[in-house]
This record gives C-alpha cells, structure tokens and sequence, in this order.
C-alpha cells in the first residue's frame, strides 16, 4: 500500500489493531481480482487519511486471509465493516460511493 494510514492486516494482527482499538475501525474485505473492490481502493485510502488520527482504515485480502474472512461471514467482496469498542456496529456489501462509507465512520466517531 502505497498510502502510510491504510493498514493491510493479517489475522495474526487483527485482534490487536481492530478489536482492542481505542478508536472505530473501517475494515474492507478485499481481493485484488475483484473489480468492484479496486473500485473502492481510492476512496479508503482518502478516508485513511481525512480520518487519521479519529479513526482507522485497514484492508483484510480475503485470499491471504480466507479464515479471517470466513469467521466475519465473508461471502462477497467488497465487504467492509466498521468495528467500534471491539463489536461489529455497521457492515455493507458492495461498492458503494466515498460519501456512504464517510458517512458509515461519522456514525461511528
């Protein structure tokens, strides 16, 4: 990742960096392949950096990652959900415009 607030995480890290954060946490379940998902790369890496410091923005490559994702109920991708206090608060499918996802971290903070 070329942007230094997207977070690409590992099962191993995902315990510590989403559920025992202090602040709210987008997490998109990706894969490289999926077109909708690269669709979606631009906009996280903006909300990455215009909530730096509010809240966190990572990536789970469900390829890397399929246990991950399959303990979340990871059956489409994009999925992206928003982690607050260690629980799930909101989850979506799809790819969707910068202002839904904006608006889904907002609801969060």
């Amino acid at each position: 990742m070329a942007n230094a607030n997207l977070t690409e995480l590992t099962a191993a890290e995902f315990d510590a960096a989403v559920l025992a954060s202090d602040l709210p946490v987008m997490v998109d379940f990706w894969a490289p392949w999926c077109g909708p998902c690269r669709m979606v790369v631009p906009i996280m890496e903006q909300l990455a950096d215009e909530f730096a410091g509010k809240a966190k923005v990572c990536k789970v490559n469900v390829d890397d990652e399929s246990a991950l994702a399959a303990k979340y109920g990871v059956m489409t991708i994009p999925t992206v959900f928003v982690f607050k206090n260690g629980k799930i608060q909101e989850q979506v499918t799809g790819a969707y415009p910068k202002a839904h996802f904006e608006e889904m971290l907002r609801r969060a903070l």
